[in-house]
């Protein structure tokens, strides 16, 4: 399913909104955001986890975070790994969701079947999303799901790699045009976006500290919680390359396509 008067490569525009966060545990204003667009009083928010083998346990820590943030209601949604998730689940009653973090390329595997479905879901009875490290990353139309060499070169540490050895691109949500990567200063993969952004892999890209949010809106976004977000484009010109700059807190975050200047 497609949405009207879309063009290819272009976002599916959320009404409800579309909140990045870097992975981390120690800032729950990040989820603020999220809960906000949810509206008020007794917000139920789906919390989506590819489950590991520890899917009440990992439930368990998200929902602690999202109460801690505000009143809400967490709602698990587990999808075992290997299992594929099925979008009318989202339609029973729920004001936002946080899809969470865990392995990427396993997220990837239980959303391949409702790239296109599950953003016009979201979209037809406006509930916000939220992305949450793995989540996050999923948000991309194409999302760079890990790896750690490129032409047999480290370009960010091994155990950063998501169990894949080559930097990976795969196709995603398509809810933001960039690509994201996370845990931007905490585990170095920074470097992996730009090496993506570098190759043409990717259009542009932004990297995302941890206990960082990244407010989605349009054509820039609001910067939140603790960290930077650090956005990665191209250099212009005959060689590959990129620009990178940095943003803090409070600061508004172009994410146009013209390069930064």
């Amino acid at each position: 399913m497609t949405a009207p008067h879309r063009r290819h490569g272009e976002p599916r525009a959320l009404t409800g909104g579309v909140f990045l966060v870097g992975g981390g545990w120690d800032a729950p204003e990040v989820y603020g955001p999220l809960l906000r667009a949810a509206g008020g009083g007794s917000r139920r928010i789906g919390c989506l986890i590819v489950d590991e083998g520890d899917g009440e346990e990992q439930f368990a820590r998200y929902a602690g975070a999202l109460r801690a943030a505000g009143e809400c209601v967490p709602v698990p949604v587990l999808v075992p790994v290997g299992g594929r998730f099925e979008p009318g689940s989202l339609k029973d009653g729920l004001d936002g969701v946080l899809v969470c973090g865990g392995l990427t390329p396993a997220y990837q595997d239980a959303f391949a079947g409702c790239l296109e479905l599950l953003p016009e879901v979201l979209a037809e009875h406006g509930i916000p999303y939220a992305g949450f490290s793995a989540g996050a990353v999923l948000a991309a139309r194409r999302a760079v799901v890990g790896g750690w060499l490129v032409d047999g070169v480290p370009v960010c540490p091994p155990d950063t790699a998501e169990d894949l050895d080559g930097v990976e691109v795969r196709p995603g949500l398509g809810l933001v045009p960039f690509a994201v990567d996370v845990h931007a200063a905490q585990w170095g993969t920074l470097a992996r976006l730009v090496a993506a952004v570098s190759h043409g892999w990717v259009p542009y890209g932004v990297a995302i500290d941890e206990n960082t949010v990244l407010t989605v809106t349009d054509e820039r976004g609001l910067v939140g919680g603790r960290g930077r977000v650090h956005v990665v484009r191209p250099s212009g010109g005959d060689g590959a390359g990129a620009v990178v700059r940095s943003y803090a807190p409070g600061e508004f975050v172009p994410l146009g396509q013209p390069p930064l200047p």
